[in-house]
């Protein structure tokens, strides 16, 4: 069995009166504004002038408690501040609600800014109206804001560079590290995306086979060495040659792929033509002893060679052949493809 609690009224206190209400809190206010480092102030609402300021309020104004009850704004202020300080106490007086307001002003060399309560009291027995004002500095609050914002673009900073990092180590893979080129895997995901783009716009654009002529005697006593500097070489030359809309690969281990976007045949032959000029002229030195090397290109166009990706690649490998069967050194356009009506 539980047993019974016997039920009793609870005792009804009388409300509080604001009076009384006031009278409770009236300790409490002191030591919160000291706590939070505010600014009080309380004016006669007629003439303006002080009649309490707090210890902090008289810290601020350089005075003692006593050399500020009974001035106004005008005698502690300079004229423009003591202006806006009673057009903002009249606005408040006027409304007769709270009004808060923000203050920017140079005060003791520094620049200062408050945030400023106001609150008009009922008129005492004697008809008199006071003013209060609370004033609390909004440095802090700016300082924190500042630091966040700064901590935040800190951290956006960081993230850009950490993407660009990643970019870079994505990007470093997918290069040939001895001639700085993109690998055959991104030229062939390039070749296939500019297939089905032009397929659907209608547009031509071309792809160049690049393939080292057999090296010279000099570089081939050098053996592996020398192989290195005509690959970084011709890198140079390529990176140097072409677009940014363009793509150069190694595709192999003495061959080479360009494709060119947006370019016909006849425009991709005269480009790659300077190219194979700069290559038969450039001379990579290494150890005192100048190597030289030429190159054997061929050259397809889409549509005109072939309209498929693995016809165009063999278009440009056939007119690759066939510049080498010239001797190399040489330029070899892809035959045209005639379709019977």
């Amino acid at each position: 069995m539980i047993p019974s609690v016997p039920e009793t009224t609870p005792r009804l206190e009388p409300p509080l009166g604001t009076h009384e209400l006031q009278q409770i809190l009236g300790g409490l206010l002191p030591a919160l504004l000291a706590r939070r480092g505010d600014l009080l102030a309380v004016k006669d609402a007629a003439s303006g002038r002080y009649a309490h300021v707090n210890d902090a309020m008289a810290a601020f104004l350089h005075r003692p408690p006593s050399a500020v009850l009974g001035r106004n704004d005008a005698e502690l202020f300079e004229a423009p501040l003591a202006t806006a300080l009673r057009a903002a106490e009249q606005t408040a007086a006027a409304q007769g609600a709270p009004l808060a307001c923000e203050h920017r002003f140079e005060w003791a060399g520094a620049r200062r800014e408050f945030s400023v309560l106001r609150a008009l009291s009922p008129a005492d027995a004697t008809g008199r109206r006071w003013l209060c004002c609370l004033w609390t500095d909004l440095a802090p609050d700016r300082q924190r804001e500042a630091q966040l914002r700064a901590a935040l673009e800190q951290i956006e900073q960081q993230q850009r560079a950490n993407e660009l990092l990643r970019r870079e180590i994505s990007d470093q893979a997918l290069r040939d590290p001895a001639s700085g080129l993109y690998r055959r895997a991104h030229f062939e995901d390039q070749l296939r995306r500019e297939v089905d783009l032009s397929t659907r716009e209608h547009r031509e654009f071309a792809i160049v086979f690049i393939e080292l002529d057999p090296p010279v005697e000099k570089v081939l006593t050098m053996g592996v060495e020398g192989e290195r500097y005509l690959l970084e070489a011709m890198g140079r030359l390529l990176r140097s040659g072409t677009r940014a809309m363009d793509a150069s690969c190694r595709y192999d281990d003495r061959r080479f792929a360009v494709l060119l976007s947006g370019v016909g045949l006849a425009t991709a032959h005269a480009r790659m033509e300077g190219v194979r000029r700069k290559c038969a002229t450039q001379i990579v030195v290494h150890d005192g002893q100048e190597l030289g090397f030429t190159v054997s290109m061929g050259v397809a166009s889409f549509p005109h060679t072939a309209d498929t990706q693995q016809g165009l690649v063999e278009a440009c490998e056939a007119a690759l052949a066939a510049a080498q069967r010239r001797g190399g050194n040489h330029v070899t356009l892809a035959a045209i493809r005639f379709e019977a009506n």
